[in-house]
């Protein structure tokens, strides 16, 4: 099933991305970028290491993980008034949140790690993915590993994004992989006399057949000669079969409609006549 989803996420403005929450805990990856009111030499852009700990100057290393931006605020304060700064003024901004993101791949505009910050639902991170895709299916599936379990979650599309049912809009947490399946396609070559020749798409799994080709390329000329068209077919290892397709009693009905295989290739000749 293929939607053209056009609408919809424009609709959604400021609730879809929060300000930076209070109670955000830095983790791992995290890049901050730390001053010391009037102590610019103290002053630092630092990444967290994967040990949850950064290294500042004078104090050294200083485990920061799980502390929110204000915490750190006060223990950098601490360390730095017990030998070095009178009453330091310090401030913490976190300039990127790499410890909390979700992935999500497949039928979107921008696939790729998001962060979360604060509560993130699946319509925001849909979002911040540029949405969905023409060729998307009906269906989302989120991965979610809790504990040492994964966990899969099943969305589907229509009322998430059709018919508002905030029950399907669920909460996307750091660690997520959400994956929105796109519509598989085949490409087929059609050649000859069809209006439109060259490569076409058509969809895989949902027995794509000579008929639905034919029509891709825009159909017959007059002059095709429908009752000789030709399929060639690469047969792996035993090299090329080629094949004979009367189209003209597949349209009537005499004959069952050839079902194609990927990089099959069409030909429709011309007709004498």
């Amino acid at each position: 099933m293929r939607f053209k989803i056009l609408i919809i996420l424009g609709l959604f403005t400021s609730f879809l991305f929060p300000s930076e929450p209070y109670e955000y805990r830095i983790g791992p990856k995290d890049l901050l970028v730390i001053k010391v009111f009037q102590v610019p030499e103290l002053n630092t852009t630092v990444r967290v290491g994967e040990d949850g700990t950064i290294t500042l100057p004078l104090v050294g290393k200083i485990r920061v993980e799980g502390l929110t931006r204000y915490q750190l605020e006060e223990r950098i304060a601490s360390l730095l008034s017990e030998k070095y700064v009178k009453n330091p003024q310090v401030t913490v901004f976190i300039k990127e949140y790499r410890s909390r993101t979700a992935m999500i791949m497949g039928a979107v505009k921008k696939p790729g790690a998001y962060e979360v910050v604060g509560k993130t639902t699946l319509i925001q991170l849909i979002a911040q993915a540029g949405g969905i895709t023409s060729r998307a299916q009906d269906r989302i599936i989120i991965l979610r590993e809790r504990e040492g379990k994964q966990k899969t979650i099943v969305v589907p599309i229509v009322p998430l994004l059709f018919e508002g049912r905030g029950d399907f809009n669920v909460e996307i947490f750091p660690g997520d992989v959400v994956n929105i399946p796109g519509e598989m396609v085949m490409e087929v070559y059609v050649f000859g006399q069809v209006r439109k020749p060259g490569v076409v798409e058509l969809p895989m799994g949902y027995g794509a057949t000579i008929l639905q080709a034919i029509a891709k390329a825009g159909g017959f000329t007059e002059r095709a000669k429908k009752s000789s068209v030709i399929l060639r077919r690469r047969e792996g290892d035993k090299g090329e079969t080629i094949i004979k397709v009367n189209v003209k009693d597949i349209l009537k009905g005499k004959k069952p409609n050839v079902k194609l295989r990927p990089y099959d290739i069409i030909y429709v000749p011309e007709s004498l006549l």
